[in-house]
């Protein structure tokens, strides 16, 4: 198993955003002998693949992902490859951990990565490519970032990306004031465009700090339908009541990511007539708005980007306490992997020794039949092997726990000819890309 993950820490969200554009078809592009299941994670800040290899090993598959990627969004190959970092096995495991947790967000501990995770389990699912392993992985990590969020103060503090847009929002206009903030928020005229789950967020948030005036507009039809499935407190809107909503806004959000991009020169024309201050927040990984809006007269512009800036830092205990949490449930998640593929091993070898005996009780009872004599035979047959059986077993979970059960598999190979199944087997090594020694840095003080 492994993961490509291309995120903000290292590149532009524009980079981001061309790559996501490339990777929503990688699991359709590909052959099972490639990749036997694929689970992609795009949000506004990262794109994110955890895979696992099918008939090739896991270089060649990560090499044919990103080919793929590079294909579908017209990108130079070696961009592509330059852009993605490549965690390994166990590495995989801990950094997805780690990111539903909210602890590689830009804002730290941010709750809404946590069902961005459980959705990208849920489309692959619906689409057929995933498999037993990255579900139990990815049902994992969720439970995690949940305990996470219930009992620590990094849940508690209730940060987002969009709940620090809309504070620089406040701060641009309404200042430090609780009361001028209220206030503000009540009286705005706001914008909201997009229908999609990062759109019902800032409905909520909006909400939350009390606004009255949202209008809701989709260019796919799908306004009325979000306004109702929450409690229809918003207005929807649709046809020309659109261009008159884009002139009263006080507050334009955008949330859709679609690929219409609203130009300085569109957003002036709507507003030629209007004198008052326009706060835009462009919070779509592709842009929803022309970056030169924020040069319009009047018009203030916040982006991921500015987000990214302004996320605060959330205290070093909170975080710490999260971290041990992660800790904890990544070796408990590995360990429960180790065991499982033991029995895997320890299984093949049993049904080869059993097979062997019932081979030769099979001779004896159609030299003896089934006599009371061939059933004591065929006892104390049985007794000699589970003694036999006993050290094998012992040493398998042995091997498992200190991670060296490929030797063990490797043994009943040379000794026995045997194999355990392609899907029981399991990499317990864990490695990051070599091409980014920082992070073999990070793995070796986490081991130290």
């Amino acid at each position: 198993m492994f993961s490509l993950v291309a995120a903000h820490t290292w590149l532009d969200l524009e980079t981001v955003a061309q790559l996501a554009s490339g990777a929503s078809e990688v699991a359709e592009s590909l052959s099972d002998n490639t990749v036997s299941g694929v689970v992609t994670l795009s949000t506004c800040n990262r794109l994110e693949l955890y895979a696992e290899a099918g008939d090739n090993d896991v270089d060649q598959a990560a090499q044919d992902v990103l080919e793929v990627i590079a294909s579908n969004a017209g990108l130079p190959d070696n961009t592509v490859a330059n852009a993605f970092r490549l965690y390994r096995n166990d590495a995989a495991v801990r950094h997805l951990f780690e990111v539903s947790s909210g602890l590689k967000s830009a804002v730290i501990g941010e709750r809404e990565i946590a069902g961005q995770v459980r959705r990208a389990l849920s489309v692959a699912r619906e689409s057929g490519h995933a498999t037993g392993t990255l579900t139990k992985l990815f049902e994992t990590a969720s439970r995690t970032a949940k305990d996470i969020g219930a009992q620590t103060a990094l849940g508690s503090t209730g940060r987002s990306i969009v709940s620090v847009a809309l504070e620089l929002a406040t701060e641009l206009r309404a200042g430090t004031s609780i009361v001028g903030a209220q206030r503000f928020w009540q009286d705005a005229n706001i914008l909201l465009v997009g229908t999609g789950a990062y759109a019902g967020t800032t409905l909520n948030q909006l909400q939350a700090r009390g606004a009255k005036n949202v209008a809701v507009h989709s260019s796919s039809g799908r306004a009325q339908q979000f306004v109702d499935d929450r409690g229809g407190w918003a207005m929807a809107l649709g046809g020309a009541d659109v261009e008159g909503a884009f002139a009263e806004a006080d507050v334009l959000i955008g949330v859709s990511g679609g690929e219409r991009t609203l130009s300085a020169a569109q957003l002036a024309k709507l507003r030629e007539n209007a004198s008052h201050r326009l706060t835009v927040l462009d919070l779509a990984l592709t842009h929803d708005f022309d970056p030169a809006i924020g040069d319009l007269p009047a018009v203030d512009l916040i982006t991921l980007e500015s987000v990214k800036m302004a996320a605060p830092n959330e205290q070093q205990a909170s975080i710490a306490q999260a971290q041990q949490l992660v800790d904890a449930a990544v070796d408990d998640y590995l360990t429960d992997k180790r065991e499982r593929s033991a029995t895997d091993a320890i299984v093949t070898l049993r049904g080869h020794t059993m097979s062997v005996l019932e081979e030769e009780m099979q001779r004896v009872r159609d030299r003896h039949g089934c006599t009371a004599a061939a059933e004591e035979v065929q006892l104390a047959m049985r007794r000699m092997v589970r003694q036999i059986l006993h050290e094998p077993t012992v040493r398998a979970r042995q091997a498992a726990a200190e991670g060296n059960l490929e030797e063990y598999e490797a043994a009943l190979q040379t000794i026995f000819g045997l194999e355990v199944t392609p899907n029981a087997q399991h990499d317990n090594k864990s490695s990051y890309s070599p091409a980014h020694p920082e992070q073999l840095d990070s793995t070796n003080r986490r081991s130290a």
